[in-house]
């Protein structure tokens, strides 16, 4: 009897709502600790990028309209769905991310390590909180940001936040899950949209969260993932005019550059997080991780006699 092959899964695009593959056609196969092939993951191109930023902007009215307690309630339910999942979260993290270490020490030592040191469980346990934190935050962050101004007339003056668009965000290669769900969750609490560009490294729980946004009652367009070569897409979000803010960690010196010279060209809000403990709540579940996200509006009017 031959010797059977498991059919290993390929993960799709999540753009819009739907599950659409690379129109490039292309995919890259992640290994686990031991090197065995666990899965595929499409390498999202130009193109890719360019419907997932129109499916965002489509979304991106309505998500702002809607009521700021809504927000929290979705994010609290994406939140619910992790806590379903956080096994196969778990494994994802533990199994892929000891095998990029072991390789990466075998090939500067010539020997395999013993399982790198990574803890799934408590990343997901993390994301969790940091969901339900900024679902919390969802209708009081205006409270903290905006203001009432004192004026020397017969006038209220009220400075309120309000979303900047479409965000681009660009997760770190580690924590994969922890550092997407807190560059993510900041932008889409506020009325953003957004294009997250996955973990390069680990792309595979970025895959699975893209499942549960998708049954989590997240509208279509809001949240919209790619996976793929982080290089390739850099300089077309630096360039692209309908990205409104990019919001990135763990991007190299040349990379951080790039982002920042293209918003000086289209005028992009660019916040590139560096040296983060990821797992420190108190720094991590700010309002001002909010405050980029948002362009602050003024509004005069008439006091009352």
């Amino acid at each position: 009897m031959s010797q059977r092959l498991d059919v290993l899964k390929t993960f799709k695009l999540y753009i819009d709502g739907k599950f659409p593959r690379s129109e490039s056609g292309r995919s890259i196969a992640i290994a686990g600790r031991d090197g065995t092939v666990l899965a595929h993951i499409c390498r999202a191109s130009r193109k890719d990028l360019r419907e997932a930023v129109e499916a965002a902007r489509k979304a991106q009215p309505g998500w702002q309209d809607a009521a700021s307690y809504l927000r929290g309630q979705i994010l609290y339910r994406i939140a619910e769905m992790l806590e379903g999942k956080r096994r196969e979260f778990a494994e994802l993290i533990d199994d892929v991310a000891s095998g990029s270490a072991a390789k990466s020490a075998k090939k500067s030592s010539g020997k395999k390590p013993a399982r790198a040191a990574v803890n799934g469980d408590r990343e997901v346990a993390s994301s969790i909180d940091r969901l339900i934190s900024y679902a919390g935050w969802a209708d009081k962050y205006t409270q903290v940001l905006g203001c009432n101004n004192p004026v020397a007339s017969p006038h209220y003056n009220f400075t309120t936040p309000e979303p900047t668009g479409v965000i681009a965000v660009i997760a770190p290669d580690a924590p994969p899950l922890l550092g997407l769900v807190s560059l993510l969750a900041p932008a889409i609490c506020a009325g953003n949209t957004a294009v997250v560009v996955a973990s390069e490294a680990n792309p595979l729980p970025a895959a699975v969260l893209a499942e549960a946004c998708a049954t989590g009652d997240v509208p279509a367009g809001v949240v919209n993932i790619l996976t793929g070569v982080r290089g390739e897409l850099v300089p077309f979000i630096a360039g692209h005019r309908d990205i409104d803010g990019i919001h990135a960690a763990g991007v190299s010196a040349e990379h951080a550059t790039a982002l920042r010279e293209g918003s000086a060209e289209n005028i992009k809000r660019v916040t590139v997080r560096e040296n983060i403990d990821w797992f420190d709540a108190a720094a991590c579940q700010s309002p001002w991780w909010i405050e980029p996200m948002v362009e602050m509006k003024t509004v005069w009017h008439p006091a009352s006699a």
